[in-house]
C-alpha cells in the first residue's frame, strides 16, 4: 500500500478528513500494540494504579509510623516524667516502697492509657506492678541495668502486635540510681483509630482510581481522534517540547554514552560545571572535572546525593544507568547545586546543638546540692560543645552559704575564689582552681560583675585592661593560644555570685554576639542550680551548728561504765539523733539514745527540746517507764502546738512533712553499780545489744513501745542484772538501717561486727570497731553510738544498816556509820554525817514505815541513803522563829553538797551526798 501525496493528487491535506479514514480504517489490533495513542493510554492507567498505590501504602505506612512514635514519645514522656516526681524517690527509699507507688503506678497506668507501669529497685526487685500484680516482690525480666544510666526505648512483638515499653531511672540527690520505671504500650491501641479511618482510605482510592481509569480512557480516546497514530509532525512537536523542558529545568542534565563521551548536556548542566560551548561528544575525563566527579560520570555507576566539589561549589549528583530502561549503554546524570542549602543546614545543625546544650545542662548541672560539685558540672557541661576551657569563681561568702557581700569582685571589695575548671586539656594556663581573684577595674570579670551583663572579648590580644592585672600570667594564655573570652556574671536574685569564664584557643572560631546570647540563657539556668547550693549550704551549716551546741561536748565523769560515743551527721541534712550520759544519785547512770523524725532544722531543734526534758526528768529520777510517759506527753503536746501555730498562720499546707512531724524514739536505761541492776525501757527504738563476759552477743529482748507522740499504750521496763565487765550498746536506726540495707540485715551487721569483737578491749576499741564496719560513707540518716562497759563497786565501798523501829537505834546506827567512815579514813566527816543521818533516820521513823534501812556508798564522793515502805515524801521549809520542829531537812540541805528523794518499787529513799573532802568554811557559811 502506498502513501497518496495529497499535494499531486489533490487528496485530502494531512489531518483532513480523508486521513483520518484512512487511520480508523486500520486493523483495531494493530492500533492497541503500535499506536501511541494505545500506548500513552496503557502507560497511564499503569501510572495511575500505581500512583493510587503508592499513595495509598505510604499513607498507611506512614499511619503506622506514626502510631509507633506515639506510642514511644508517650511512654517515654511518662517514664521520664514518673521517675522525676519526688514522691517515687522517697517511696523508695521508704521502708514499704509498694504501698505508696502502686496506686501511683494505677493511677498513671489509668490515666495514660498505658498497658502497663512497673516500678522497681536498682537491684530489679518490682515494687509496682499494674497488669500482673502478683509479680510486685519478683525480679525484673531483661537487661534493665542499661536503663540505670539513662532513658530507653525499645519495642518487640507481642501476640496482639508490636509493643513499645521506655524505661528511666529514679535518680537520688548524690546522682545514684534509686530504681527505674517502666511503661509499657500497644501499638495496636494507637493504631486503632487509624484503622477505623482505612474504610475512608480505601473508598476514597477506590474514587481516585475509578476518576484515573475514567481519565485514562477519555485520554486516549482524545489521543486517537488528534494524533492518528502519532504521525511525523506529531513526534516533532513532542521532541520540540522535551527538548524546550530539558534546557529550561534548573537542574542540570548529563548523559554520558557507553563510550564514556558526552551525548547531551543541558544549560544548567553547562553553568554549573563550567562546561565549553562544544561539549557533545567529547569524552568526561577531558572537561576539567573535578576527578571523582569525572570518574563517577564515566563509570555509569548508581549513586544518589552524592555530593563533589566544582571550584566553590558543592553539587549533589544522582547518576542513573539508561540500558536497564531501554536505552543503549550510557548513564544520565541529575545534578544540582547544594551550597546555601548545606550552609543553611549548618546553620539549623549549630542552633539544634545549642538546643541539646541547654537541655543537657538542665540534666546534668545541679545534680547535687553541693556548691562546689555544681560549678564543676556546669564548667564541664560548656566543654567543650561551646568553648575549649571554662572556669567558674564565686564569693567567699556564697561558698560558705551566705548572702554575696556588696562590692564582691570590685577593686578593694572582697574577693572572688576560683572553684572549678574545665577544658580539652588538662595543661590549662589559667589561676588554679582554690586561686582567689581580684578583678580590676576594666578587666571582663570586673565588667561583668559591675554591669550585671555578658562580656565579650573577641580578641583578647586587644584587651589591654585584662593585659595590665597580670601580664607573666596573661602572656601564658595568650602563648598557649587562647584568643577569645565571655565573662558572664552570675546572678540570683539581683546579687552577683561569681562569675563565669568560657575561652577558646587554637583553631576554635572566635566568640560572637549570637555566642552572647547562648552564654546568658545557659548560665540563666545554671545560676538557679549555684544559688539552691548556696541556699542548701547555708540551711546545713545553720542545722549542724545548732545540732552541735544542743549535742554533749563529752562524758560527764563518773565511775559506774566505761563508756564510749560516736556521732555523725546525714549526708545532705542533719537530723535529730541524740544521746546522753546522765549521772544519777547513788553514782547509778543513765544512757539515753533517741531519734526525732525528720531532718533540717526543726528536727535539731526539736532535738534539743526532747533532750533538755530528759535531763530534766531524770533529775526527778523517774524510772524508766515512767520518764518516757511524761516525754511521750510531752512530744504529743509539742505536736498539737505545731498543729495549731501551722493552722492560725495558713502556713500549715505549705510546710514539708518533716518539718511538721515530731515524733521521735527513744532508750533509757539505769545502771546501778552497786547492785548491777539495769532497768531499762524504749518507745519505738531498736533494741539495744548485749556483749556479755563470756563473748556471747545478744539483743535485749525489750519491749518495742510505741513511738513517742503517738501514745494510747503504756511503756513497760525490764530489769537485767549485768556482770562486771558486760558491754551496752545503744545506736540509732541509721547505724543499722539504710537505702541497701534493712533493719534485720542491719541487725545481724551488728551483730557479727560485736561477735568479732577482741576479748578485753575497751568501750572505745569497741566503738571504733561497730563504727567503721556499719557506718555507710555518704550516710542519709544520722548516726548515734553509744558503747558502756559496766563496772560496779566493790563490796567494801558499801556499807548497809536495818534499823529497827526504835528511836534508841539511831545512836547505834550514828556510831557505826561513824566506825565505817574510820575505815575509810573518812573521819573528818564523822560530824556532818552523824548530823545528816540523825535526821534523815529520826524522820524515816517518825513519819515512814517499816522496813528501814541505811546505806553508805563511797566511792568520788560519800552518799548516805535512808530508805523505808512509805511514799510520803518530805519537804524542805523556813521554820518560824516560835516552831519547835522543821529545821532538819534545812540542816541537811546546808550540810550537804547534793540531797533529794527517789521513789522504788517498795517506797522511798532519801540520800544526800558529801564531798570526800569538808570544807574549811562550811559552817562558817551556815551561820552567815
Amino acid at each position: 500500500m502506498h502513501r497518496v501525496d495529497s499535494n499531486a493528487t489533490g487528496g485530502p491535506e494531512p489531518g483532513g478528513p480523508g486521513e483520518y479514514r484512512y487511520a480508523r480504517g486500520r486493523p483495531r489490533a494493530g492500533l492497541r500494540v503500535r499506536s501511541v495513542a494505545g500506548q500513552v493510554f496503557l502507560w497511564l492507567l499503569v501510572v495511575v494504579v500505581l500512583l493510587v498505590g503508592a499513595g495509598l501504602t505510604a499513607l498507611i505506612l506512614q499511619a503506622r509510623s506514626y502510631a509507633t512514635q506515639d506510642a514511644a514519645h508517650r511512654t517515654r514522656a511518662a517514664a521520664v516524667t514518673l521517675a522525676q516526681v519526688p514522691t517515687v524517690g522517697d517511696a523508695l527509699n521508704s521502708a514499704d516502697p509498694t504501698a505508696v507507688l502502686q496506686p501511683l503506678a494505677l493511677d498513671v497506668a489509668e490515666k495514660g492509657g498505658f498497658d502497663y507501669v512497673v516500678i522497681a529497685g536498682p537491684d530489679g526487685t518490682r515494687y509496682a506492678q499494674t497488669a500482673q500484680p502478683e509479680l510486685i516482690g519478683k525480679h525484673l525480666i531483661g537487661p534493665y541495668q542499661q536503663a540505670l544510666k539513662g532513658p530507653i526505648t525499645i519495642s518487640f512483638t507481642v501476640p496482639i502486635g508490636r509493643a513499645v515499653e521506655s524505661s528511666a531511672p529514679v535518680t537520688r540527690p548524690d546522682g545514684s540510681a534509686a530504681g527505674l520505671v517502666q511503661v509499657g504500650y500497644t501499638v495496636a491501641h494507637a493504631s486503632s483509630a487509624v484503622s477505623r479511618q482505612l474504610p475512608v482510605l480505601f473508598g476514597g482510592a477506590a474514587a481516585a482510581l475509578a476518576v484515573g481509569a475514567g481519565g485514562a480512557v477519555l485520554v486516549r480516546r482524545r489521543l486517537r481522534r488528534q494524533t492518528h497514530g502519532l504521525g511525523p509532525t506529531e513526534m516533532t512537536r513532542m521532541y520540540d517540547h522535551h527538548d524546550a523542558v530539558l534546557h529550561a529545568v534548573r537542574e542540570g542534565v548529563l548523559i554520558v554514552g557507553g563510550d564514556g563521551r558526552v551525548s547531551l548536556v543541558n544549560d544548567e548542566a553547562r553553568r554549573l560545571l563550567k562546561l565549553p560551548p562544544e561539549v557533545e561528544g567529547q569524552p568526561v575525563a577531558e572537561l576539567g572535572l573535578d576527578p571523582g566527579l569525572a570518574e563517577l560520570l564515566a563509570s555509569g555507576q548508581a549513586v544518589t546525593d552524592e555530593v563533589h566539589p566544582a571550584e566553590d561549589r558543592l553539587l549533589a549528583v544522582n547518576n542513573r544507568p539508561t540500558a536497564p530502561f531501554g536505552g543503549g549503554p550510557g548513564s544520565v546524570a541529575t545534578i544540582r547545586d547544594t551550597t546555601e542549602l548545606r550552609a543553611l543546614a549548618g546553620q539549623a545543625e549549630a542552633a539544634r546543638g545549642r538546643l541539646q546544650l541547654l537541655y543537657d545542662a538542665g540534666l546534668r548541672v545541679g545534680t547535687t546540692l553541693d556548691i562546689v560539685r555544681t560549678a564543676q558540672e556546669l564548667a564541664d557541661v560548656a566543654v567543650p560543645r561551646f568553648a575549649d576551657f571554662a572556669t567558674v569563681e564565686l564569693a567567699e561568702a556564697v561558698l560558705r552559704g551566705d548572702e554575696p557581700l556588696p562590692g564582691t569582685g570590685d577593686a578593694g571589695g572582697p574577693r572572688i575564689r576560683r572553684v572549678a575548671a574545665g577544658g580539652i586539656r588538662e595543661d590549662r594556663p589559667f589561676y588554679p582552681v582554690g586561686s582567689q581573684i581580684s578583678p580590676l577595674p576594666g578587666t571582663p570579670e570586673a565588667l561583668a560583675l559591675g554591669s550585671g551583663r555578658v562580656t565579650l572579648v573577641a580578641d583578647l590580644h586587644q584587651a589591654h585592661a585584662w593585659r595590665a592585672r597580670d601580664p607573666q600570667t596573661v602572656d601564658r594564655v595568650l602563648a598557649y593560644g587562647v584568643h577569645s573570652l565571655i565573662s558572664t556574671p552570675l546572678k540570683a536574685r539581683g546579687r552577683a555570685l561569681g562569675t563565669v569564664s568560657f575561652w577558646r584557643a587554637g583553631q576554635s572560631e572566635p566568640f560572637g554576639p549570637e555566642d552572647v546570647a547562648f552564654a546568658e540563657e545557659l548560665i540563666a539556668r545554671a545560676v538557679i542550680c549555684v544559688d539552691n547550693a548556696r541556699r542548701y549550704t547555708r540551711e546545713r551549716r545553720m542545722a549542724e551548728a545548732l545540732q552541735r551546741s544542743l549535742l554533749p561536748r563529752g562524758l560527764p565523769e563518773q565511775s559506774a561504765l566505761e563508756a564510749a560515743y560516736r556521732y555523725l551527721p546525714a549526708l545532705h541534712r542533719v537530723g535529730g539523733d541524740w544521746f546522753d550520759v546522765i549521772p544519777l544519785p547513788g553514782f547509778r547512770v543513765a544512757l539515753v539514745v533517741g531519734d526525732v523524725v525528720g531532718h533540717g532544722l526543726h528536727a535539731s531543734a526539736t532535738m534539743g527540746r526532747l533532750r533538755t526534758a530528759v535531763l530534766n526528768f531524770a533529775a526527778l529520777d523517774l524510772p524508766p517507764d515512767e520518764l518516757l510517759a511524761r516525754l511521750d506527753e510531752l512530744v504529743a503536746r509539742l505536736d498539737q502546738d505545731e498543729a495549731r501555730a501551722g493552722e492560725g498562720d495558713g502556713s500549715g499546707q505549705d510546710e514539708d512533712e518533716d518539718e511538721r512531724v515530731t515524733g521521735a524514739t527513744c532508750l533509757y536505761a539505769i545502771y546501778d553499780p552497786v547492785s548491777g541492776q539495769c532497768t531499762m525501757a524504749r518507745a519505738g527504738h531498736p533494741p539495744p545489744s548485749l556483749v556479755r563476759v563470756d563473748g556471747s552477743v545478744e539483743f535485749v529482748d525489750l519491749p518495742a513501745g510505741p513511738p513517742l507522740g503517738v501514745g494510747g499504750l503504756p511503756f513497760e521496763a525490764t530489769e537485767l542484772r549485768l556482770e562486771p565487765g558486760a558491754v551496752l550498746v545503744l545506736y540509732t536506726d541509721g547505724l543499722v538501717t539504710s537505702r541497701d540495707r534493712d533493719l534485720e540485715n542491719g541487725l545481724a551487721a551488728l551483730h557479727g561486727s560485736l561477735v568479732n569483737v577482741r576479748a578485753g578491749a575497751s568501750s572505745e576499741e569497741i566503738c571504733r570497731g561497730v563504727f567503721d564496719a556499719l557506718a555507710p560513707p555518704r550516710p542519709s540518716d544520722d548516726i548515734a553510738l553509744l558503747v558502756a562497759r559496766t563496772q560496779m563497786l566493790a563490796p567494801d565501798q558499801v556499807a548497809i544498816w536495818d534499823v529497827p523501829d526504835d528511836f534508841a537505834a539511831v545512836s547505834r546506827i550514828r556510831n557505826a556509820c561513824n566506825d565505817q567512815l574510820t575505815a575509810w579514813g573518812l573521819e573528818e566527816l564523822s560530824f556532818t554525817t552523824e548530823l545528816i543521818l540523825s535526821e534523815l533516820i529520826t524522820n524515816a521513823l517518825r513519819y515512814g514505815s517499816e522496813p528501814v534501812r541505811v546505806r553508805m556508798l563511797r566511792d568520788t564522793s560519800l552518799v548516805c541513803e535512808v530508805s523505808d515502805a512509805s511514799s510520803t515524801a518530805p519537804h524542805l521549809r523556813y521554820a518560824a522563829t516560835t516552831d519547835e520542829g522543821g529545821r532538819g531537812l534545812f540542816l541537811v540541805a546546808q550540810l550537804a553538797e547534793r540531797w533529794g528523794t527517789r521513789y522504788t518499787a517498795r517506797g522511798k529513799v532519801i540520800w544526800a551526798e558529801q564531798p570526800l573532802t569538808a570544807p574549811e568554811d562550811q559552817f562558817e557559811a551556815m551561820l552567815l
